[in-house]
Parts: C-alpha cells; structure tokens; sequence
C-alpha cells in the first residue's frame, strides 16, 4: 500500500508559464512560528536534484516543522535552463543592496529587481512564514556555502555530508539569494551545493538526516 501523502499546500502561484509554484508544509502540531526552516528547490531550472529530494522527503516523513518550496522555477526546470521564462537569472533578480543590471545571459539579472513572479513569490513567503533558517539546494560544487549567521548551521551540515564549509561561493554574486535573506536579513541561510553526477538514491540518506536534525 501506497503511503498516504501528509503535505499540506500553503500558497501557490503559477509562473510565467501557467507551472503552479507551490510552498508546502509536513502536517505537525507544532506552532509554525517555531523552530521552522525553509528548504528551496531548483532556482536554478538545470539543477533538478532538489526538488526530487524534497518530494522524496516529504512523502515519506511526517510531523516535522519543515516548510518546503519543491521548485521555484519549474519553467526552466522543464526547459532544463538555469534561467526562468524571461531568460532571467532567479539567484541574481532580489532586491539586494549589491543588484546591478547585468549583462545579457546565464546570469542576467533582470531589467530590475525583483521583476519575476518566482522572485516575487519568494520574497512574500520570507516576508509572511518569517523563517529562523533556510537552505537552498544547488549543485555541482560539492560545498556547504552560508550567508548571515549561519556557521553552526553549516557546520552540522558539513558534518553529515562530508562537503567542506565555504563562507563564499567564489565569484560575485550581485542581487543573490543569499545576500538578500542572510547578509541583509539576518537570517541564517544555506547554499548547499550537491553532487551533480551523484544518484538521488546517494543523495537523499544525508539529505533525509540533515532535514531531521532541523
């Protein structure tokens, strides 16, 4: 017998597309004013694996004070390009003390802050669900990267995966993700970049540990 899914769909909104973006939560009897993370998916649409994770996650756990954004960007997901629709770069289009207008390409920015409905989605749910913590599933670096006060965090996480900490990605990264919620919010937030070429089947024993242990 199939087990029963125990995820309820807090918001949706659908993209550029007509894809539904959804956030999500594991039925718990907890207040979700307390302890909650955050967990985000596919911001990037050529890097699947977390929305896989996620949904793996959640069909198989329960009562855990998890917030969940399997995929924020399921335009380029089904185009397998990092970019939404709008051929905009998510990770480069929040409104962030450091956004800049890019140049046209992979990491296109946008014509300005916060133009793209997934941007815009998350940005509302930051704002509303108040998350103590958030982490973000990337690939291919194979690194634990944080902003904000987030070094314990990312210690723990370290520690599971076995993926080295790395307070910067290496490269700027002007209107990112982890500049608007972590440097400029404060909130501890988690760039965890996987293995790429790893199977999910690989991925999810640590992935499944991390996300008990929030």
């Amino acid at each position: 017998m199939n087990k029963t899914i125990s995820y309820n769909v807090l918001e949706e909104v659908k993209s550029a597309e007509g894809n539904i973006i959804s956030l999500c939560a594991l039925l718990s009897n907890k207040d979700l004013n307390k302890n909650k993370t955050l967990i985000i998916g596919v911001i990037h649409g050529d890097e699947p694996q977390g929305e896989l994770l996620i949904n793996k996650y959640m069909e198989e756990h329960e009562n855990k004070n998890l917030l969940f954004i399997p995929c924020l960007n399921p335009d380029g997901r089904n185009k397998g390009t990092r970019t939404n629709s709008n051929n905009v770069d998510i990770n480069r289009n929040f409104p962030t003390n450091n956004w800049e207008r890019t140049e046209y390409g992979n990491y296109y920015g946008g014509a300005q802050p916060t133009s793209e409905i997934e941007t815009k989605f998350l940005v509302n749910i930051i704002e509303k669900y108040k998350p103590l913590a958030i982490i973000t599933l990337h690939t291919p670096y194979k690194i634990v990267n944080y902003d904000g006060p987030a070094q314990e965090l990312a210690g723990m996480i370290s520690d599971i995966i076995g993926y080295p900490v790395e307070p910067s990605i290496g490269y700027p990264t002007p209107g990112s993700f982890g500049t608007y919620a972590g440097v400029e919010r404060s909130i501890p937030t988690i760039t965890l970049e996987l293995d790429e070429y790893a199977s999910i089947e690989s991925l999810y024993e640590p992935i499944e540990e991390i996300f008990d242990n929030l």
